[in-house]
């Protein structure tokens, strides 16, 4: 694998401490300031309905984390009843957002998904902005790219655009051309709503078979935008993926791995609340250095790393 895993792995286990994190902690966000990487964290602390709050850890080596003992961020809106999980942190202009995804109703009973968007300033206080996809698509797996596309209308003029990955769940079949659940580009004037949709990646080989959805939000380097993501096999491995995109075109593949770059090999990856789970949701470039963060075996926070050059050769190659 070219990743290599953090040998004091998970760098956070269940805090049996504080209750609202006693049984899970994982999938988690993360965002360098240039100073300080910080995190927000999906936690359960009990299983009847399985309802996630989130937490916050930071570190200013990206492996040793220092945690808060009070909840981040509680589901403490109408919409966000059935509880908050999987935060992907990203940083558009001067400001930090996170999405989020909240269930339609209890995780047990099978439920579909929204994805909502909040923003903070001090990972204190969090502003809801409200939800941003549709609970018809069962939409989740959503990421922004970290700043604003000068695009060109149709009347010549220029626009500024945002762009987002997506894995809408139901976008399968002959309208959609696509028979799996796949990655689509979405392009919008707001971060609030979409106004275009692009397929960008389906399933295509045997260890992604069954979907494919985004990680960390995407992370710009000079040779394109760095996207890794999931994919998850018919007899539903999690493993991990990479992606370079045209820096000025997202929606044009240079680069895409035929083979995993994380798949499940140690026991905290192979068991957990779901076995065999390597799931991205972080990443940020430290000293030339690639950090990936994901949750293992939706139990625990983990780390892998990689030179990032390295690693975007390893990406071409495998292509």
């Amino acid at each position: 694998m070219i990743l290599k895993r953090y040998s004091k792995n998970p760098i956070l286990s269940p805090n049996h401490n504080n209750w609202w994190e006693s049984g899970a902690v994982f999938n988690c966000g993360v965002l360098y300031d240039g100073i300080r990487i910080h995190m927000l964290y999906r936690a359960v602390g009990e299983y009847e309905n399985y309802i996630s709050r989130v937490g916050y850890a930071s570190s200013t080596d990206g492996r040793t984390f220092v945690r808060r003992n009070e909840v981040a961020i509680a589901p403490n809106v109408e919409y966000e009843r059935f509880g908050i999980e999987d935060p992907r942190l990203v940083k558009i202009g001067h400001r930090d957002y996170l999405v989020y995804v909240i269930p339609s109703k209890y995780v047990r009973e099978g439920a579909e998904t929204l994805s909502a968007l909040a923003t903070t300033s001090d990972y204190h206080v969090f502003t809801r902005l409200g939800i941003i996809t549709k609970q018809t698509d069962d939409d989740k797996d959503v990421v922004f790219f970290p700043h604003k596309f000068d695009t060109r209308s149709t009347s010549g003029k220029g626009t500024n655009t945002y762009f987002s990955l997506h894995r809408p769940s139901r976008w399968v079949g002959k309208d959609y051309g696509v028979d799996r659940p796949s990655i689509w580009l979405g392009e919008g004037d707001s971060l609030m709503a979409r106004s275009k949709y692009t397929l960008l990646m389906s399933p295509r080989s045997d260890w992604e078979e069954l979907k494919v959805g985004a990680g960390p939000p995407p992370i710009k380097t000079r040779y394109g935008w760095l996207v890794i993501y999931h994919g998850v096999s018919n007899d539903k491995v999690y493993r991990a993926g990479a992606a370079l995109l045209d820096l000025e075109r997202p929606n044009k593949i240079l680069a895409r791995t035929r083979r995993p770059i994380l798949q499940p090999e140690e026991s905290y990856e192979l068991y957990g609340d779901v076995n065999n789970v390597v799931f991205p949701t972080g990443g940020c470039v430290l000293d030339g250095r690639l950090f990936v963060y994901y949750g293992a075996g939706d139990k625990v926070c983990c780390l892998a790393t990689a030179d990032l050059e390295s690693f975007i050769g390893h990406i071409k190659q495998d292509s």
